[in-house]
């Protein structure tokens, strides 16, 4: 392992004292081709290049490598980025995030020396970059965690307990199984809404696990049979098939043959659930084992759940569980239409049982420090921990209730055991400590992970650190503080010529709806926090004030337009000269892109460079087999005026592909569209500037930026273009 000591404590900020462009500053000294390469395998496996992820999700989180290749391109001047990077930097200044979300970057800077602002109208977010740079003992947490844990398994560590249909003898649960059942409204049979009756493929298994539709139980095959090639059950002698009877929301009856819908229209009370399936550990025998255990449930296994839901009706009065309504909106609207109106119907009985008790003991530990980090931790693996989370028939594992951006409502779930099997399975509260302990001893000191060849060397950053004393004001520059904010950026106190830099990843109009995600957690953390922090007193961190496109709310493109514009302006005015302006952006729709050229020209500030970094895993749910694009451009803008005479869209494009492509990535017409809309954003942004009035009213406004980016689109020939360079580059 390598370590790395250099420290350049010098500040500078890419201009010249009469505010033009220095021959090193951002726009010319990031290198597109280095950036890629890192930021590709860091999105790949985000939580292993950047740990500090692991304290809570957050969603749509941008490469860490790219802000920290970004603050050093403009602030760093000593060697070539490829150099500097491995190198430990304490710079002095005031970075600012007007959209911290995740935090990832004030985190980047704050890792860099630089005091930092950070605000998000989400007090999710608040809590999450908080805890990101909170101090925290570890053995203290270790050791409060695990009197937690010892607490919790006596009280309730039997009812995640199977026996073992080899030895016989008692085994731990990793995972329930159950399928949504509904009532036919003909005869009253309760059908099984299987969309498929796999449970495990053969590949972390030795065979195709299937159920069978007749008696229930599972059958082991080296084949999945289909209904065109059938097998037999191993139990009843019945056909076994993978194919389900639940297809695009219409289900046949399993007794009358009647055709009806699901989920049922109108539902006054949450989907049923049948408990199918459990996946467990049996340390006995597993030495003699391959694969995975699999059974069906027994009587046992049914009376354990009888009792979870029992204690639960005796105890419930006294636990922490969240009585709030779930919010309509873009994304609720789903959980509403299948019936869910309050957060805990989101929950089985056992769930609520063990929720409620875990976040009663956590809240009795009496160190601060580590009572927040456990809330956190219990907040962040509620996302295991819910009916809507599903069991992957491939990885053999459970899927994260948010793996897409959204509240998907599957027709089969997977119920983990809460505070799991230690070093087995994954998403339970004994998995959740450990991922947040890496993440703190990350903060304590953070690496860098070269890539040689087919090896991986892991670079220790010595003397840097995410950390920061937390203060209530405007930070001083040369202390390394963070003043983090839950309110609206524009609400933040800045004085002019007072930041250094503005450098953040705001909302992509209508991409992600945080607040109607992030509600899920925080319906349960305020339960916690509310008497602590006043940020945590509202029953929802949804607000009219929320910057982000949303039809059932009624915020369109023209509100975005105007938040942004504000906000902008706001930061812009706050600016040292020169200082720039930075940001990442990408969304397929053309039209997305008029609020940021608005909002940069309304707040005095030209586009200077758009730079072309990736953003996305291309593997990821919400993005695979879509012609989504996991590029992002980045806009760097300044008080200055554009040099655009030698500028060609076409040739900026290119040397854009060609240096992604040499970095690594495999470019698709996707990509190839962002990015060209990027370029167009700047040269419209360029274009306008001299004549821009921002006295004029935000439709005029926003109509001149849609008639220039339309001129520019037909000026290139935007379709003929994409067509001619996408066979070449992808």
């Amino acid at each position: 392992m390598r370590q790395a000591f250099i420290v350049y404590p010098k500040y500078r900020n890419g201009t010249m004292p009469g505010g033009e462009l220095a021959h090193n500053s951002l726009e010319t000294r990031f290198d597109i081709e280095f950036t890629a390469s890192l930021a590709k395998r860091e999105k790949q496996i985000q939580q292993s290049y950047r740990p500090v992820i692991g304290i809570h999700k957050w969603f749509a989180r941008r490469p860490g490598t790219v802000f920290r290749n970004l603050l050093l391109a403009e602030f760093d001047s000593e060697n070539s980025l490829r150099e500097d990077y491995w190198r430990a930097h304490q710079f002095t200044g005031v970075i600012a995030d007007p959209f911290m979300g995740g935090g990832t970057p004030i985190l980047e800077a704050n890792r860099l020396g630089f005091s930092i602002i950070g605000a998000d109208i989400n007090p999710m977010a608040f809590w999450i970059a908080r805890q990101s740079l909170a101090p925290l003992d570890l053995n203290s947490f270790a050791t409060n965690a695990q009197a937690v844990i010892n607490d919790i398994e006596r009280e309730i560590g039997f009812l995640y307990s199977t026996t073992c249909r080899f030895c016989g003898g008692l085994a731990e649960v990793k995972y329930f199984l159950w399928v949504k059942t509904q009532t036919c409204p003909e005869c009253g049979e309760e059908n099984d809404l299987f969309p498929g009756y796999l449970l495990a493929e053969a590949v972390r298994h030795p065979y195709h696990v299937v159920a069978c539709r007749k008696c229930g139980e599972l059958n082991e095959f080296t084949s999945q049979p289909t209904i065109a090639d059938p097998e037999l059950c191993h139990f009843c002698g019945e056909l076994v098939y993978v194919d389900g009877p639940a297809k695009r929301n219409k289900i046949k009856c399993s007794t009358c043959f009647k055709i009806y819908s699901y989920p049922e229209g109108c539902p006054t009370t949450p989907p049923k659930h049948r408990l199918w399936a459990i996946e467990y550990y049996c340390s006995t025998c597993k030495p003699n084992y391959q694969g995975r255990f699999f059974k069906r449930p027994d009587a046992s296994d049914f009376e354990r759940y009888l009792k979870a839901k029992k204690k639960l009706e005796e105890r419930q009065a006294e636990l922490p569980i969240p009585s709030t309504f779930i919010p309509l909106g873009d994304e609720t609207k789903r959980l509403h239409r299948w019936g869910y109106k309050l957060f805990k119907e989101m929950f089985n009985d056992r769930q609520l049982l063990g929720l409620g008790l875990l976040l009663r003991r956590i809240s009795k530990v009496e160190d601060n420090p580590s009572r927040h980090a456990l809330l956190t931790v219990f907040s962040d693996f509620l996302r295991y921990q819910n009916m809507l989370a599903r069991y992957d028939t491939y990885a053999l594992k459970c899927q994260d209730i948010f793996s897409v951006h959204g509240f998907p409502v599957g027709l089969v779930q997977c119920e983990n055991n809460l505070l799991g099997i230690h070093k087995v399975g994954s998403g339970a509260f004994r998995h959740f400590i450990d991922k947040y302990s890496k993440a703190k001893e990350y903060c304590r000191q953070p690496f860098e992970t070269r890539q040689i060849g087919h090896r991986k060397e892991i670079i220790p950053i010595v003397g840097e650190s995410i950390s920061a004393e937390q203060v209530e004001q405007f930070p001083k520059a040369d202390a390394r503080q963070a003043w983090i904010n839950s309110r609206s950026a524009e609400e933040i106190p800045l004085s002019p010529d007072s930041l250094d830099g503005v450098f953040t990843d705001p909302p992509y109009f209508d991409n992600v709806q945080y607040a109607e995600l992030m509600d899920f957690c925080y319906a349960w953390l305020r339960l916690a926090l509310a008497g602590e922090f006043n940020v945590f007193k509202a029953s929802s961190t949804k607000t009219l004030q929320e910057l982000t496109g949303n039809q059932v709310m009624g915020r369109d493109l023209n509100h975005f337009t105007k938040g942004l514009s504000r906000i902008f302006c706001h930061y812009a005015g706050a600016l040292k000269p020169g200082a720039p302006f930075v940001f990442t952006y990408h969304h397929n729709d053309p039209s997305a892109y008029i609020p940021i050229v608005v909002a940069i020209l309304d707040a005095g500030l030209d586009c200077t460079a758009t730079l072309p970094v990736p953003a996305e895993m291309g593997a990821s749910l919400h993005i695979a087999r879509t012609k989504s694009s996991v590029l992002d451009s980045v806009f760097v803008c300044r008080r200055i005026k554009a040099e655009t005479q030698e500028d060609s869209i076409l040739e900026k494009l290119k040397n854009d592909l060609s240096m992604l492509k040499s970095g690594g990535l495999r470019v698709t017409e996707g990509d190839i569209r962002c990015l060209l809309a990027g370029h167009i954003a700047r040269r419209a942004i360029n274009l306008l500037r001299d004549e821009w009035k921002l006295g004029t009213e935000i439709k005029g406004r926003m109509g001149l930026a849609r008639i220039t980016i339309a001129g520019v689109r037909e000026e290139l020939e935007i379709e003929r273009l994409i067509k001619e360079i996408t066979p070449s580059m992808t």
